[in-house]
């Protein structure tokens, strides 16, 4: 006999609120609020899902050096960078999903002809063109970024060059407006067009006018895919936190999407549900209300 359906339901729930569950959290707007604050009761929940035998990545667009140490210091399982273009856990890279050097050479002829700046990244370096560095630092201060963050973009930028241009996951462009978003989107036509995928910036402070190029279907949805598949875990046990445009594959994979306040709309219109804001306990209140901590 399987019981009355109450019973069903609650030992269903018993076991999988019993079983170690993966998250994928998203960096910028969730980890840290745009301003490179971070609240204590996240560092909390991580630590805490994770003592409990839960699973925490990060899952960012950012890539591996831009990944600040005292970001990591939180203590992780591992980790998506370049928005799915690598997974690594434990030391190991177990996924890499790199651009063609043709696609590359493509992609940088196009951003070069529309002079705007723009940088590559790999796995363990970075590619800038133009003031791309400088900019990026100029905003992060502007915007009230604490201190060990500020200039920090320059400084990893000149200390973790690429080794060559087989190893590409993303290219980053930053324009003054949204037209150039708009002349970026016009100029990727054609066979590019069918090969690459073209988003808005997922850089809160740098507004629509910015934007990211990837190879078609490389993003942290199908990076994640991979990454279970890995470590022998169904999409249902994982549960995906985020705020910007490169989240929505991510928060459809997991068996639980979850978006931050102020999430961009296609990011809530992908989303199971939502959460509160980066400084108002987001992923706390999501790691309780999934009684992973």
């Amino acid at each position: 006999m399987l019981g009355s359906p109450g019973v069903v339901t609650e030992g269903l729930i018993a076991l999988l609120t019993s079983s170690p569950r993966i998250a994928f959290l998203d960096i910028d707007g969730t980890i840290v609020d745009h301003d490179e604050s971070i609240a204590d009761s996240t560092v909390e929940a991580i630590r805490s899902a994770r003592a409990r035998g839960h699973l925490v990545f990060i899952s960012t667009g950012r890539s591996a050096p831009e990944v600040y140490p005292w970001i990591r210091e939180i203590g992780f399982d591992g980790e998506i960078t370049a928005g799915g273009g690598f997974v690594e856990r434990a030391g190991d890279l177990i996924v890499e999903q790199t651009m063609p050097e043709r696609l590359v050479e493509e992609i940088t002829e196009l951003l070069k002809a529309l002079d705007l700046d723009y940088y590559l990244q790999s796995h363990q370096g970075v590619e800038p063109h133009g003031r791309v560095a400088e900019r990026l630092d100029e905003v992060l201060v502007a915007h009230g970024a604490a201190a060990p963050s500020q200039h920090a973009v320059a400084r990893i930028f000149a200390d973790n060059r690429m080794h060559g241009r087989g190893e590409v996951a993303k290219a980053v462009f930053i324009g003054d407006s949204q037209e150039d978003f708009g002349r970026v989107e016009a100029a990727v036509h054609g066979e590019l067009r069918d090969a690459v995928d073209l988003i808005t910036g997922t850089i809160a402070y740098l507004g629509s006018a910015s934007g990211e190029i990837s190879p078609r279907g490389v993003n942290k949805g199908t990076a994640i895919l991979r990454a279970l598949d890995h470590l022998g875990l169904d999409p249902a046990q994982a549960i995906g936190i985020g705020d910007s445009r490169n989240d929505v594959e991510m928060l459809r994979i997991c068996g639980v999407g979850i978006a931050m306040a102020g999430a961009a709309p296609e990011v809530v219109a992908a989303a199971d549900e939502m959460t509160s804001g980066v400084m108002d306990g987001g992923v706390w209140n999501a790691f309780r209300r999934h009684q992973l901590i």
